[in-house]
């Protein structure tokens, strides 16, 4: 066990880091290249930058209005996000381990903050599972993707917390952290290749979906000879 844990720990996790940082230098010059491709093509070249900057920095923060659809979900799935993002960056543990290899450091969240919200985590992620198998009208839209990451992601929160308070803990450390290593390693070898790249191209995303709708001067027209609608108004 020990030797496998090593394992995780060494070469398999430089490897998830590589392919991650890879793909997703990948994913952001393919992106900064469509909108290169999009501004070339766009009948007004005024793009509004700013108006972009602003509408994705509105989305990156929850909208209470949005809670009176759907509140359970919409709310388990903005504390599965918020402790999607600050867990790993913040726990301690994880901090010390960055000080380690690579001399960094910054404040880590107090113990019994990441405690709870890594159980809200769990809590968020068991609902977002639920909620994906039992509703039809998710069912219909879900890929395997959206059944595994989540999966994924509350067994990491769920195998770090056992970690963290041993005494809750059914199985023994090692076996824990080498669940909790390898299904991180698996999360950064999924990350530029599933939607969890979402969370690095947003800012990009959101800037060339802008892009698009200053489209070329005879866009209105190709489109209705392709419908072959040239003689309907639009």
């Amino acid at each position: 066990m020990s030797e496998w844990l090593l394992w995780a720990r060494g070469p398999m996790f430089r490897f998830a880091m590589l392919l991650m940082v890879l793909g997703v230098i990948r994913l952001v010059v393919l992106s900064l290249l469509n909108l290169v491709a999009v501004s070339r093509m766009a009948g007004d070249k005024r793009i509004p930058i700013a108006t972009a900057l602003r509408g994705t920095a509105g989305w990156l923060f929850p909208r209470w209005g949005a809670l009176t659809g759907h509140p359970v979900l919409t709310l388990a799935s903005m504390i599965f996000h918020l402790a999607m993002i600050i867990t790993p960056i913040f726990l301690g543990a994880h901090i010390l381990l960055w000080q380690r290899g690579l001399g960094l450091s910054w404040p880590a969240l107090a113990q019994p903050l990441a405690d709870a919200l890594t159980l809200a985590g769990i809590v968020a992620g068991v609902v977002l599972i639920v909620q994906r198998i039992f509703a039809r009208a998710s069912r219909e839209l879900s890929r395997l993707q959206d059944y595994l990451l989540p999966v994924l992601i509350t067994i990491i929160f769920a195998t770090g917390y056992l970690a963290m308070h041993p005494g809750s803990d059914p199985l023994s450390y090692e076996a824990v952290m080498l669940i909790h290593v390898v299904c991180g390693n698996l999360l950064l070898f999924a990350l530029p290749f599933s939607k969890l790249s979402h969370v690095m191209l947003f800012p990009i995303t959101r800037l060339v979906s802008e892009m698009g709708w200053h489209l070329a001067p005879d866009a209105g027209q190709r489109v209705a000879a392709t419908l072959h609608k040239e003689d309907q108004p639009i």
